[in-house]
């Protein structure tokens, strides 16, 4: 007889990380940085069936981080995760 195991939280493998090019301003590997962690938060919030940006307010995209180990995003990187989930196909 086969043991079925509860898991409360997906496992996420992380991906391995090639360094980024060098020679860049600041600003670059800010938004850069942003907009990765936005997708994160963006796929993280569709898995838990958030599907529309309405929904997604400011705490929940905060809590989200949260739950999945990340620093709270600033309300920029919030309204991109909005963004993302709207437009994002």
């Amino acid at each position: 007889m086969a043991v079925a195991t509860l898991m409360t939280k997906p496992v996420y493998q992380p991906l391995k990380t090639k360094p980024l090019p060098a020679g860049q301003p600041r600003e670059w590997y800010v938004s850069h940085n942003r907009r990765l962690k936005a997708m994160r938060l963006a796929i993280a919030l569709l898995d838990s069936g958030v599907y529309h940006p309405a929904t997604a307010d400011n705490r929940k995209i905060r809590a989200t981080a949260e739950s999945i180990g990340i620093h709270p995003p600033s309300d920029t990187t919030c309204r991109m995760v909005r963004a993302l989930i709207r437009y994002g196909r």
